[in-house]
């Protein structure tokens, strides 16, 4: 007898829309756009702790990095049509 737990999940997976590598580009793009856009909400918090300021800056700046780097690599598949 299997748990209710199991049969919720026994059939994830089976269809794909797109492949493994180009999903984890569109969730990992989505994460990175998701925390750029709160780290200002985060450098206000840290008002009066410059330290923490500057740490959530850098972060900002790393992560816009990242994202600029994801978009191109997005962009490369759909150009050789993988997406």
């Amino acid at each position: 007898m299997q748990l209710a737990a199991g049969r919720e999940l026994e059939h994830i997976g089976e269809t794909a829309g797109i492949e493994n590598h180009d999903h984890d580009l569109v969730h990992e793009l989505s994460k990175r756009l998701d925390a750029v856009w709160r780290y200002d909400q985060y450098i206000a918090n840290a008002d009066g702790h410059p330290e923490l300021q500057q740490m959530w800056r850098d972060f900002k700046r790393q992560d816009q990095e990242n994202v600029k780097r994801l978009k191109q690599c997005v962009a490369h598949e759909v150009e050789q049509e993988c997406f």
